[in-house]
């Protein structure tokens, strides 16, 4: 008799222990299927982490490009200004002429003239001394010899222009 509670105990034990070990074998493949989807998100994040610096690498790229293009308009815009205060000071002699005083037509002139080969030197230093230095664009920058000839040609016109301002002779005298 008392043999058959034992057994029942034994026989509710083994169940137990039965169970138990399906649900360690649960847990276990559980456990398994996690660890693979864990594998798998590292993989998609490694993933993104390369083409986000990628990304990351272009972007800087194409601002470095974007600062040589926007370099090249404020040189463009500095000779832009020069040529046209150069032609105002060579026109201002002959447009001036018989309306004011000759000392003003002088005045005018020079001050043109002179603030135009300012802004030939002004283009060249702010194109060639950029302060520190984008990162390496695509596009190639305009060589700086070639700044310095140009508009170092276009200051000797424009000191050729204040000496014809200063010494040339109009058509009416």
């Amino acid at each position: 008799m008392t043999s058959q509670p034992v057994d029942e105990k034994l026989k509710r034990s083994a169940e137990h222990a039965k169970e138990a070990a399906e649900q360690s074998q649960e847990a276990a493949e559980q456990t398994q299927e996690a660890a693979e989807h864990t594998q798998a998100a590292a993989k998609t994040t490694a993933t993104a982490s390369v083409q986000m610096k990628d990304s990351a690498d272009r972007r800087t790229e194409l601002a470095a490009n974007r600062t040589v293009f926007a370099a090249e308009r404020t040189y463009a815009a500095w000779v832009r200004t020069g040529l046209a205060s150069l032609a105002s000071g060579i026109g201002a002699k002959k447009l001036l002429e018989g309306v004011v005083p000759d000392w003003t037509i002088l005045s005018t002139g020079s001050i043109l003239v002179l603030f135009s080969a300012f802004c030939f030197a002004a283009a060249v230093w702010r194109q060639v001394f950029t302060g520190s230095q984008p990162p390496q664009p695509d596009v190639q920058r305009i060589p700086p010899f070639l700044l310095v000839a140009f508009n170092g040609f276009l200051a000797l016109v424009a000191l050729a222009a204040l000496f014809s301002i200063w010494f040339g002779r109009t058509g009416g005298d």
